[in-house]
């Protein structure tokens, strides 16, 4: 998908009559937003900022091995080849130029052809490397300028890192980090943001007042000759948009919440920091009994970091040690390094092990989420699937226009008041704004409970902007639509949960279920079930089974998918800490 950016001007950083102005250029695109307010803490800005700047670089995906030197050394050779080739053809002309008089030889066409083959293929080989040089360094910061919202109470920057894998987001209290504010329009948009950028903000200091501003003159009309305009079109990269909208549904699913100490966090970094490990298991175990202080494990070492400033509660149905939860991909939690000084506590929250996970550095005024998808490699629209975990719940398309309208003029609110307003059960309201966020236009803040309105690119998300949906879901449908699908038991547990057994397209799979269809887990021995269980989102085979039951089962009539969707939110509240 391609997004149309223009700005009036580069951001920067300027100074005037002995201040600071640290100003954003809005995109002329997207809707109207302003704000101009004094910063308070400029230094505690500047930290935060940069840590969300880590997070956008951060890119731990595989890469070759640097053979710069080698290749080098091959040049060299060369060189010295063409000098030898060199004296060669000297040689030859001057025994050309004996037979100066003589025909031209037959083939000196086709040799010529030859030749100049080999030079464009050369001269295209060489633009290729410096356009990919230059494309990582302009699209190392950024496939998308950030999203900055200004909100009546809070202002948010969010992100997503070069490999797709982490989303960062920043969120600054108006009341606390900024002065009064004479003008300010609220909204979302992007701005334009760079490298100098980045320099700019090192040079924020505490003696020297600082403005931050979303530069009202920045929507302005103006034309493409205006000195520092900029237009261009961003070709988003594949699965970009459906990865950011799969991370604000999951932010809005059910979660265990961990409060962890400065400290601890800190002895984690610092022992990743300094250690590699050499085999596997590569995870950080988190084991969890109520009322007891929470502990991390870093496998392989078996190094317990135990957090005893804090302490964890579960839900009260929880009496015994759950099962520890497991997060890979740890090396991204680096990005929290910088703003280890001013943090007071860090809130996790948990989907399950091998599933994406949520790190909230709380610095007073500000605030720092930092969300990792299940793996490095495993981003956000390939690998984790999220959408395809939340139980099938239909939503009419009028109840989810007027949820949307009524959080479009509010724009925030919590669930209870969305319902309320909007006469509808609480279930219902939930199942919808979860399906708003999963389409990009609903933000779902973990600290303050609320959801927010907030739209990633200019005008509403069509399916097709979004993308294929995932692919074992399409081949679920199929599977369901040729009839190759068979319950052979269907036991109800006693924690109730539902164990089935059946047949999904000649393959045995089994399958343990909630009462809303949330997936606890399964066992089929197709090739993307045996890589990584349900990490990667369910089989096909496993999707088909659970969409029968559904269907077929006890959620037939209308009484049984209203109970369903209260199941599934009485989970909701239950985890919600």
């Amino acid at each position: 998908m391609n997004l149309t950016v223009s700005y009036n001007a580069p951001s920067g950083v300027h100074s005037a009559a002995g201040k600071r102005i640290l100003y954003f250029s809005p995109n002329q695109f997207r809707e109207p937003v302003a704000f101009d307010a004094p910063l308070r803490e400029p230094l505690r800005f500047r930290e935060a900022i940069s840590a969300l700047h880590d997070v956008v670089i951060n890119d731990l995906r595989y890469k070759p091995r640097d053979k710069s030197a080698y290749e080098e050394w091959k040049r060299q050779q060369q060189e010295s080849a063409r000098k030898l080739r060199r004296g060669a053809m000297e040689q030859a002309r001057s025994e050309l130029a004996v037979r100066a008089g003589e025909p031209i030889p037959p083939k000196l066409k086709w040799a010529f052809t030859d030749a100049r083959k080999v030079y464009w293929k050369a001269r295209q080989a060489y633009s290729n490397y410096l356009w990919r040089r230059d494309r990582e360094l302009w699209r190392l910061l950024m496939p998308c300028d950030p999203i900055v919202t200004v909100a009546d109470d809070v202002v948010f920057f969010e992100c997503f890192s070069a490999d797709e894998s982490s989303y960062g987001c920043l969120t600054v209290n108006r009341d606390d980090a900024f002065g009064h504010s004479d003008s300010f329009q609220v909204g979302t948009t992007n701005v334009d943001y760079s490298w100098d950028l980045y320099h700019h903000f090192q040079s924020l200091r505490s003696y020297r007042e600082t403005r931050f501003t979303v530069d009202p003159s920045g929507l302005d009309v103006q034309t493409e000759a205006a000195a520092g305009h900029r237009e261009e079109k961003i070709d988003l990269p594949d699965g970009w948009l459906r990865g950011f909208c799969q991370l604000q549904a999951a932010m809005s699913l059910p979660m265990r919440k961990v409060t962890l100490s400065r400290d601890a966090v800190y002895s984690l970094l610092a022992y990743l920091k300094r250690h590699k490990a050499d085999r596997s298991p590569r995870a950080v175990r988190f084991e969890l009994v109520d009322g007891q202080p929470p502990s991390i494990v870093l496998e392989p070492w078996e190094l317990k970091i135990t957090s005893h400033g804090t302490m964890y509660h579960g839900p009260s149905s929880e009496s015994k040690p759950i099962e520890p939860i497991r997060i890979w991909g740890r090396r991204r939690l680096l990005s929290l390094a910088r703003v280890l000084p001013l943090a007071e506590r860090f809130d996790v929250y948990l989907l399950g092990s091998g599933f994406p996970s949520f790190w909230v550095a709380d610095m007073g005024s500000m605030r720092l989420t930092l969300g990792l998808s299940g793996w490095t490699t495993n981003d956000w629209t390939r690998g984790s699937a999220l959408d395809v975990l939340a139980p099938p719940v239909e939503i009419k398309g009028s109840t989810l226009s007027s949820v949307a309208d009524h959080l479009q003029s509010v724009r925030m609110g919590t669930l209870t008041e969305i319902a309320n307003a909007q006469q509808i059960s609480v279930p219902q309201c939930a199942a919808a704004l979860n399906k708003l966020a999963s389409t990009g236009e609903v933000i779902f803040d973990l600290h303050a409970g609320v959801y927010r309105w907030r739209r990633i690119m200019p005008n509403a998300l069509s399916q097709a902007d979004l993308g294929p949906e995932n692919e074992e879901l399409v081949e679920s449908w199929n599977i369901v639509a040729r009839g190759v699908v068979s319950i052979k038991t269907d036991t109800l547990q006693g924690d109730g949960l539902h164990l089935l057994t059946g047949k999904a397209a000649t393959k045995p799979v089994e399958l343990l279920v909630e009462g809303d269809g949330t997936m606890k887990r399964g066992k089929c021995f197709c090739g993307h079930h045996q890589k990584a269980g349900l990490r990667m989102g369910p089989c096909r085979h496993l999707l088909a089974l659970r969409a029968v039951w559904m269907r077929g089962g006890k959620h037939q009539s209308t009484t049984d998918r209203v109970a369903a969707l209260q199941t599934w939110f009485d989970r909701f509240q239950a985890w919600a800490n």
